[in-house]
This record gives C-alpha cells, sequence and structure tokens, in this order.
C-alpha cells in the first residue's frame, strides 16, 4: 500500500441506504493486516463490514450478507476472485466489485472487468482513492442516499436528475446506460471545458486501459445519438484535445 495511509479527515456526505441504513460492504483478501486496514476506513465512513479471507467464505457471506458492494482480490487461497464473481454473476447477485490485486497489466484488468467486475485498483494502494471509488461504486448503484440534497445538474436545455438518474433534453426523456449516464454526467460537470480522453478515462472508467481509448470515441458516440439528435448538436470534438459539451449560444 502507498504512503497515503491516513483516513481523511475531509467532509464527506455519508452515504446511506435508502431506508438509512449503513451501506454494507465486503473486503476480500487473505492479508490480515490489509482487511483491518480496510476495515477501519469503511466503518470510519459509518458502514457495516463484513471480512473474508477466501474464496468460498467470501461466495457464502455476500451471498447471505448481501452487501451494497465488495472489495474483492483475485489471489486467493483456494478459488481465484475471478471465479467467485463468476459465481456471483451465475446467481444473479449485481453487487458492484472492485477487484483489488498486485497484477497490473491491461489484460488482467480487461480479464476482470469483462467477467463483470466494476472497477480495479493495484497494490500498492492510496486508502483514500480506494475509499472514494467504493463511494463512486455505490452512487452509481442507484441503490443509496447521502445526507446531503442531491443536484440537478442543467446545461442549456439538457438536464440531468442525480437523484433518479433521469435525463431530458427539451422536456424529453433519454434513456442512457449506466456507462453513458456517467460520461454525460462528467461532461456536464464541466461544461465548456475540453476533457481529453484520459481525462475521461480515469474519471468515468476509473482504469487505464493502455492505449485503448477507442472506448471513449465509442460511447461518445452513443451519446451524441441519443442527445443530438434532440436539437444542436451540444458535444463538440476538439481535434488533437478532447471533447466538450456546450449548448448552442
Amino acid at each position: 500500500m502507498s504512503d497515503s495511509r491516513h483516513i481523511s479527515s475531509a467532509a464527506q456526505p455519508r452515504l446511506t441506504r435508502a431506508d438509512g441504513s449503513p451501506i454494507r460492504a465486503v473486503v476480500v483478501d487473505d492479508e490480515e493486516s490489509l482487511t483491518d486496514l480496510l476495515s477501519i476506513a469503511l466503518r470510519y465512513e459509518g458502514w457495516d463490514v463484513r471480512l473474508a479471507s477466501d474464496g468460498q467464505s467470501a461466495v457464502s457471506t455476500i451471498r447471505d450478507f448481501r452487501p451494497d458492494v465488495v472489495v474483492l482480490d483475485i489471489m486467493l487461497p483456494d478459488i481465484d476472485g475471478l471465479t467467485v464473481l463468476s459465481r456471483l454473476r451465475a446467481d444473479g447477485i449485481q453487487t458492484p466489485i472492485l477487484f483489488l490485486t498486485a497484477k497490473d497489466s491491461v489484460d488482467d484488468r480487461v480479464a476482470g472487468l469483462t467477467v463483470g467486475g466494476d472497477d480495479y485498483v493495484t497494490k500498492p494502494f492510496s486508502l483514500e482513492e480506494l475509499v472514494a471509488r467504493l463511494r463512486g461504486l455505490i452512487r452509481r448503484s442507484n441503490l443509496t442516499l447521502s445526507g446531503e440534497e442531491q443536484s440537478i445538474i442543467e446545461v442549456g436545455d439538457l438536464v440531468l436528475d442525480e437523484e433518479s438518474y433521469e435525463v431530458r433534453r427539451g422536456g424529453v426523456l433519454v434513456e442512457l446506460t449506466a456507462t453513458e449516464f456517467e460520461l454525460l454526467r462528467f461532461l456536464m460537470r464541466n461544461p465548456r471545458r475540453v476533457l481529453s480522453k484520459s481525462q475521461i478515462l480515469d474519471r468515468v472508467w476509473s482504469y487505464d486501459f493502455g492505449g485503448r481509448s477507442s472506448v471513449v470515441e465509442i460511447y461518445i458516440s452513443y451519446l451524441r445519438k441519443k442527445i443530438d439528435s434532440l436539437g444542436p448538436a451540444m458535444i463538440h470534438t476538439v481535434r488533437g484535445f478532447g471533447y466538450v459539451l456546450k449548448p448552442q449560444l
């Protein structure tokens, strides 16, 4: 783990489940010192945390506890984390999964995401970054509320509701996938600002595809078909730099 082991005291809105009960998290790793540290950090967030040190106990714990998010090491003493995730998905459990592992090649990352993982952090890691990514996964699950008022983002006639996960342009409802929604939210939170492909990969996907930035181009094209088809173009390409969202003046 990196030197950033302290738990940030910066004010962060507390996340809870929709019924007001604590967020449920499961941490799976065979390094006791690491699971202890993570459990302390997540309990500091007010979350209810369960620990597992191998794949078999992870599967049973997740099935029984039904957490809102899981931190899952790939290298475990019995079955690996990829197998654990495959079994969970086969059971219909769609809990967001953040892989935690010493492996850092692009192929390993893609393998984890291909079987249904949602994010990927490599060791050594920043504790603050890991907690921030977990909070992001939970927000995206749309199953939780925070103690703060949820905001509505407006750019021109485009309106994004972070609480209901609805997007409308000119009053017309736009159906988006979870990834399309996150990409649009990032663009709308930075109106008239040119965002590079690497910035978008880092903030929307939270991992580096090692040159596979074509994924950004693909999702930008998806958004254009859904957003720009309802009025004047809002999503623009700045050649050599990236993309910018701005309303027509």
